[in-house]
């Protein structure tokens, strides 16, 4: 027999079954690494997954953190109107529910100068909503009743002020419907006492507008900024979690693509690592540059509103963007900046860790940006409070100043991006390192 045909036999196993003796070995490295593995995934899905859940966990026991200033600018004498109202405010306040109630805070109208300053003070985010009683109201209440005022209004006596679209989540599960019941309890408790006062005075009712009777008093709901339309729903929550997994592509895809400067060429040449360091980063963020542009072009394309005028802090406006006819530039360099946050710390963990654990991270990344950036941080546990420094959070935020016009902390928002990005660049060369190093030994 040949060298070439003993050869061949050689590169030819054997096959056997399962429980065959002769695999005795290789099946208890097979179950031992299969077990190791296993454990480890699990202990990975209660570790990390747990973290989407707990963002949640006993938010209603939390949702007095979403502070309502009450501010009775009810200056009439004997008023009615305005003591109601914050005597209800306080009761909710004090009662053995508070914590699953709003945080309602009274404020003395004194503090404002008038109500426009408690508007204002909605918009600047220094509380969720505020409840106004507008100046007058009792007087006006019983000159509809005195003059027979037909064209009284009684949704004139007090306001909500409310900014949906700083978080619509937030507002559609609490602050609206909590709002909604405390006018329906503020109906119940004034208007039994409004006819007794009524009926006591021997008020001629047949001569008092029906409205001046019953409901007496309701509230306008200002809000300042509703969410809308609903096609820029994907652009501020889910259509972002794209955004960190084409970030995360920027590695597979043209890792293979940066290798061939480390490959001799026909010359028997490579690249200089510290040049090659340097080109991996500036191709990264071009690549950023056009992943983001055609990112933002989705949004266009489906008519999210991009080119409208901006509007004054304390008037109620649909989809005002921030910046004008230059906010889809704005919102593309955010993207773009944003990709970098996002991008750089997958591309330096995918070169620690390497494959498959690349792609743990890359779930990790996802919920805990998710976690920090979809939810209101104030009804979360306390241990959520880093989520204010995570990149999707201030994206969110800044995404929310450029297409509807909320309350701008857009300097905050992109230095804590390139914050991200300058931190990771730092680390990117330790990263590279530590990739050769594995690359030379074969792990």
């Amino acid at each position: 027999m040949s060298a070439d045909a003993e050869d061949g036999e050689k590169e030819t196993p054997e096959a056997v079954g399962f429980w065959d003796p002769a695999l005795k070995s290789t099946r208890n490295k097979v179950f031992f690494k299969w077990g190791r593995t296993a454990l480890l995934l699990c202990t990975f899905i209660l570790c990390v997954l747990s973290l989407y859940w707990a963002v949640q966990f006993h938010s209603d026991d939390k949702v007095s953190n979403l502070k309502v200033w009450v501010v009775d600018f009810d200056n009439s004498q004997d008023a009615l109107v305005g003591p109601a109202v914050t005597d209800l405010a306080r009761q909710i306040a004090t009662s053995s529910e508070s914590k699953q109630n709003l945080g309602y805070t009274i404020k003395p109208a004194a503090d404002f100068e008038d109500p426009v300053a408690v508007v204002q003070a909605v918009y600047d985010e220094h509380c969720w909503a505020a409840i106004i009683v507008n100046p007058d109201a009792t007087t006006l209440l019983r000159d509809a009743v005195s003059s027979g005022n037909t064209s009284y209004t009684p949704s004139d006596a007090a306001q909500f002020v409310i900014i949906s679209a700083r978080d619509e989540t937030t507002f559609a599960n609490y602050i609206t419907p909590s709002l909604n019941s405390f006018e329906l309890q503020l109906r119940a408790s004034f208007g039994f006492e409004w006819v007794r006062n009524l009926t006591s005075q021997s008020t001629n009712l047949t001569s008092v507008p029906p409205q001046a009777i019953n409901p007496a008093i309701a509230f306008n709901t200002l809000d300042l900024r509703p969410f809308a339309p609903a096609a820029a729903t994907p652009s501020v929550t889910i259509g972002l979690i794209y955004l960190i997994i084409l970030s995360f592509f920027n590695f597979p895809f043209m890792m293979p693509v940066h290798g061939m400067f480390m490959k001799p060429n026909e010359n028997g040449k490579t690249l200089k690592i510290p040049q090659w360091l340097v080109w991996r980063v500036c191709s990264s963020i071009c690549t950023y540059f056009f992943l983001s542009l055609f990112y933002s072009f989705v949004s266009l394309a489906f008519q999210i509103p991009f080119s409208n005028d901006p509007a004054p802090d304390t008037v109620s406006a649909n989809n005002p963007n921030a910046y004008g006819k230059g906010s889809f530039v704005v919102f593309w360099m955010l993207n773009w900046v944003g990709m970098g946050a996002l991008g750089f710390p997958l591309e330096n963990m995918s070169m620690i860790l390497g494959f498959p654990y690349s792609a743990l991270f890359l779930i990790f990344w996802v919920i805990t940006n998710v976690s920090s950036g979809f939810y209101a941080l104030d009804v979360a546990p306390g241990f959520f409070k880093w989520g204010y420094a995570w990149p999707l959070h201030r994206i969110v935020n800044a995404l929310r100043t450029i297409l509807f016009g909320t309350h701008s902390k857009i300097g905050l928002d992109f230095g804590v991006l390139f914050a991200w990005i300058g931190i990771s660049l730092i680390l990117f060369p330790f990263a590279a390192f530590i990739l050769r190093w594995k690359m030379k030994r074969g792990l």
